[in-house]
């Protein structure tokens, strides 16, 4: 475990996603929440000081994970387990279509 990615909005550094031995964490930075007008990452993970935590991957990053065609290109070029959902985050959404992406730490 101990996998971890950063996430942007509009290329904005907004928070940090985790791998635990309990699930998954998600946090937005400090330094974001501060800035003026910080945008939330998705309606389900309001603006908070608070770490997100949860059993399963949110379902707004499971949801930037591609499909289809496309996902059994990303299995096959990357070798990652389609069961892998933080794995293939990691690997597919450093350019996502729309406001979020993220990058691997």
């Amino acid at each position: 475990m101990g996998r971890a990615g950063k996430v942007f909005v509009q290329n904005k550094r907004a928070g940090t996603i985790k791998e635990t031995d309990d699930g998954y964490e998600f946090s937005y930075d400090k330094d974001y929440l501060t800035m003026e007008n910080p945008l939330p990452v998705s309606l389900t993970l309001p603006l908070t000081q608070e770490i997100y935590r949860s059993k399963t991957l949110f379902s707004f990053f499971d949801g930037l994970i591609p499909e289809g065609w496309l996902l059994q290109v990303v299995e096959r070029n990357w070798k990652i387990d389609g069961k892998d959902r933080f794995g293939l985050l990691l690997v597919t959404c450093s350019d996502c279509i729309g406001d979020v992406r993220l990058e691997a730490l």
